[in-house]
């Protein structure tokens, strides 16, 4: 499903912040200091009723994905702010996931696994 969802309209900013994810990835390996998501970061996801991506689920992350992109190719640029600003959010989150190696055991938490997937089919 995410590479449906990735078949749609791209935004430059989502092409770009995949782009760096995948040369971190490959490079460093994510050995880097961890950045958790700040509290304003938090309340933005809350805001538009996003469960932090450890909490997620591969269905719910693709629906996600597919407002953000979406709302990225809007017209309203206040929603259009809002979904670049989602996408880097999610985008962070994974990073600080690989970079803890904190994954959620449970079956029904695996939303990180279709955004990192997302971001892969997008960065090549």
């Amino acid at each position: 499903m995410s590479s449906l969802i990735a078949k749609q309209q791209i935004p430059p900013s989502h092409k770009r912040l995949a782009d760096n994810y995948m040369i971190i990835k490959k490079v460093f390996g994510f050995s880097a200091v961890p950045m958790k998501p700040t509290n304003a970061e938090i309340s933005l996801l809350k805001h538009y009723n996003f469960s932090p991506l450890e909490q997620t689920s591969i269905r719910h992350i693709n629906q996600e994905l597919e407002c953000i992109t979406k709302w990225a190719s809007s017209t309203d640029e206040f929603l259009k702010k809002h979904a670049e600003q989602l996408f880097e959010i999610r985008v962070k989150e994974l990073k600080y996931l690989r970079t803890t190696n904190y994954f959620p055991t449970s079956e029904f938490c695996d939303g990180y696994k279709a955004l990192e997937k997302y971001i892969e089919f997008i960065a090549n």
